[in-house]
């Protein structure tokens, strides 16, 4: 009885500290019982397949068996053992990643927020709880730098194949992680009065995401700012200052075209529906608000909205911008050659992020126009965090050293 009691105690906390179910623990052992016998007695791998191992689950005894009989050795040598316990650790951290995985499976696309645990190359290591987030360059926010022990808000991605197996692939630049804030500080958006209907992003920079209200009487952009911004100064907190722009979803495409082209106003909208294309007039006064730095307002309007915008100034009949034109994207930053680069824009990517993610999809057609571009673009993404992580680097060198001057001031004092 005291057997069977040890056994069943070390089994069941095997299992519960690593949350795996006991059948593994038990096939591991099994497994490691049969490369145990074959070290020792030198036994083939096609042989080793007529033998058994067998378990008794009530009083934790083992033995192995072949042709019926029990071949149980009364023990075995030292290098038999390593091998055993070799098998048993595999076994069980094989079982405990894929257990892992699996529930993380079940909370994908959800925000955590995790710790970052080191650096591996130009990935940042979190730790989400049970696991391990793998937070690749095009995941992270360009002019965001990490700390070791730093806590993150991160959006759970996908589960991707890597060369090291699989991983769970976490984002901070992803659009749906500014959702999952709001989620977070609005409880309107739990009580369902309100919800997001489109959201475009240029993570580090700007956000704008349109809201509407599902019950009447609820402001659903009121609803998201907060009492004196307290709401969405939480997430703009969260992102490091990133603008978030705020828009009141409508069914009336130039009202909600208008809308996303805040903070510019006294707009004239003309649209073309068949070919979702809207050619905005703005005043002179306007335009350099409705355009945004680089393109930026009238390159997320676009996103936000679905549609091509064209804007031009009231005294002047010429486009000042164009959003399907070719006005500066993220996606510069890589240096490609133009020929990739120009493909890479006609399917509507712009940022890093957007590529990395969809590389694999859009391979295919790249190389087609390029044999050379798949591997291009991954050097290029490599090439950009490695310059990204050497700022980062420099960054923490100058604050350490900034904080030590700062000590020596106060000692001096």
């Amino acid at each position: 009885m005291q057997v069977r009691s040890e056994f069943a105690l070390a089994l069941n906390q095997i299992c519960a500290e690593r949350g795996i179910d006991p059948k593994f623990v038990i096939e591991a052992i099994k497994q490691a019982l049969l490369a145990a016998m074959r070290r020792d007695l030198n036994i083939s791998e096609e042989d080793i397949n007529s033998y058994e191992a067998v378990i008794n689950e009530e009083t934790g005894v083992m033995s192995i068996i072949k042709d019926g009989r029990d071949v149980t050795p009364a023990g075995f040598g030292r290098i038999a053992a390593q091998v055993a316990k070799q098998v048993i650790l595999q076994k069980v951290r094989e079982a405990e990643k894929n257990a892992i995985l699996s529930d993380y499976q079940d909370r994908m696309h959800t925000m955590v927020t995790g710790m970052i645990l080191r650096f591996d190359g130009p990935n940042v290591i979190v730790d989400i709880g049970r696991g391990q987030g793998v937070m690749p360059p095009g995941e992270s926010i360009a002019n965001e730098f990490y700390r070791l022990n730093q806590r993150v808000a991160v959006y759970i991605k996908e589960i991707r194949d890597t060369h090291k197996g699989k991983a769970i692939i976490v984002s901070r630049s992803d659009a749906r992680l500014v959702e999952e804030l709001f989620h977070r500080e609005v409880p309107e958006f739990a009580t369902g009065s309100i919800k997001v209907k489109a959201i475009a992003r240029e993570a580090g920079h700007r956000t704008k995401i349109a809201i509407e209200s599902t019950q009447e009487g609820v402001d659903p952009v009121g609803s998201c700012v907060g009492q004196k911004g307290v709401r969405v100064q939480a997430v703009i907190n969260e992102l490091n200052g990133e603008k978030i722009d705020i828009i009141e979803y409508s069914d009336d495409i130039k009202k909600y075209i208008a809308s996303a082209l805040a903070p510019a106003d006294n707009l004239d909208i003309t649209l073309d529906l068949a070919n979702k294309k809207a050619v905005v007039t703005v005043p002179e006064d306007q335009l350099s608000l409705a355009i945004g730095k680089g393109g930026q307002n009238a390159r997320l309007a676009a996103k936000l909205t679905r549609f091509k915008i064209d804007i031009k100034g009231s005294d002047n009949d010429k486009v000042a911008l164009s959003t399907s034109g070719n006005e500066q994207f993220e996606i510069d930053a890589l240096g490609l050659n133009s020929k990739i680069r120009n493909a890479i824009l006609e399917l509507n990517i712009t940022t890093i992020t957007e590529l990395e993610s969809r590389l694999t999809e859009i391979a295919p057609a790249l190389n087609e126009l390029d044999y050379r571009a798949e591997v291009e673009i991954k050097k290029a993404i490599l090439r950009y965090a490695k310059r990204k992580s050497q700022l980062q680097d420099e960054a923490e060198k100058l604050a350490r050293k900034q904080a030590e001057e700062n000590e020596d001031n106060v000692n001096n004092r």
